[in-house]
């Protein structure tokens, strides 16, 4: 049994993968953490001498349930947040509820013995992108000029070593409602830099590129595709203009290969969405990972 932590309403990967496992004769299911612990009832039981515990999710009209125990793989794709039972009113009560349900569903899975795509204590620590660049750099990956803050003067310093024209900004992560692109700093926003005391922010160095590459790597194979960020309105970003530009499948050269595999393999990632820019003199510079990463973008553009 192949267990899909997703959501086939919120994730449009979560379906396609669902269907080709059946296809091909595979048991698949699909949970959705956010109908925990609303709808679903989870328990962890241990009974007589066995040391593995019994473990089971139900819907309140089911039977049976799921036998967690019988999966053998976990694609953790994209966990949906816990929504609690309105019926808690008060703050306290929510974050008691909240807190009780996390502990419980995550201390689940470091019981399941199963194969993870990725594991989710891997796929937190490489969410980190401090943790991403310095491991991407212990491994000789190119990286740009970074300087992750919360202080305006130290903001201040990193721009005006690098010129505000050569200098962008960007968000740790970007959700639905909140969404945000890789920006170029503007002079405008320069007077707006004591702002970011209220939430940190990522500046690089700006880096030119002919060729925007998004790198899917899956345990032993690798589909790079490549964006012409030249032929596009905004060369900072390629999702912004992705019908502008020229997508075509890319060779990656067996060295870059081999290194991109060796840092999933430190980063514990079997699975890893890569960008990365080719510069004008050749240069393969490495941007970051997404560990749970959109990859059907690409595939529908290149085949």
């Amino acid at each position: 049994m192949i267990l899909i932590v997703s959501s086939l309403t919120q994730d449009d990967h979560a379906r396609p993968v669902l269907e080709a496992v059946r296809r091909q004769g595979g048991e698949a299911v699909v949970l959705d953490l956010s109908e925990y612990p609303i709808l679903l009832r989870l328990s962890i039981e241990w009974n007589g001498r066995a040391a593995a515990p019994g473990l089971r999710l139900r819907r309140d009209e089911e039977e049976g349930g799921l036998p967690l125990h019988d999966c053998r793989v976990v694609w953790w794709r994209r966990p949906q947040p816990l929504q609690l039972h309105p019926e808690l009113s008060t703050t306290t009560h929510r974050e008691f509820a909240y807190q009780e349900a996390f502990q419980a569903i995550n201390g689940l899975w470091l019981l399941l013995d199963a194969f993870w795509v990725n594991h989710p204590l891997s796929d937190d620590a490489a969410h980190r992108k401090p943790y991403q660049l310095r491991v991407a750099r212990e491994l000789g990956l190119e990286t740009p000029a970074t300087l992750i803050t919360s202080d305006p003067v130290a903001a201040r310093a990193f721009i005006d070593a690098h010129g505000p024209e050569r200098t962008i900004y960007k968000s740790f992560l970007a959700t639905a409602d909140a969404w945000r692109e890789t920006r170029l700093l503007r002079p405008d926003e320069l007077a707006l830099l004591d702002s970011i005391a209220y939430a940190p922010v990522i500046f690089q160095e700006y880096v030119p590129a002919d060729l925007d590459l998004r790198i899917t790597v899956m345990g032993d194979h690798i589909f790079a595709s490549a964006v012409d960020t030249r032929e596009t309105d905004y060369h900072v970003d390629y999702r912004m203009t992705m019908d502008q530009g020229r997508v075509v499948a890319y060779d990656l050269p067996d060295d870059l290969a081999a290194r991109l595999r060796a840092y999933l393999d430190r980063l514990g990632l079997v699975y890893g969405a890569i960008d990365m820019r080719l510069t004008p003199d050749g240069r393969y510079v490495f941007l970051e990972v997404n560990p749970a990463g959109q990859w059907r973008f690409m595939e529908q553009r290149t085949g």
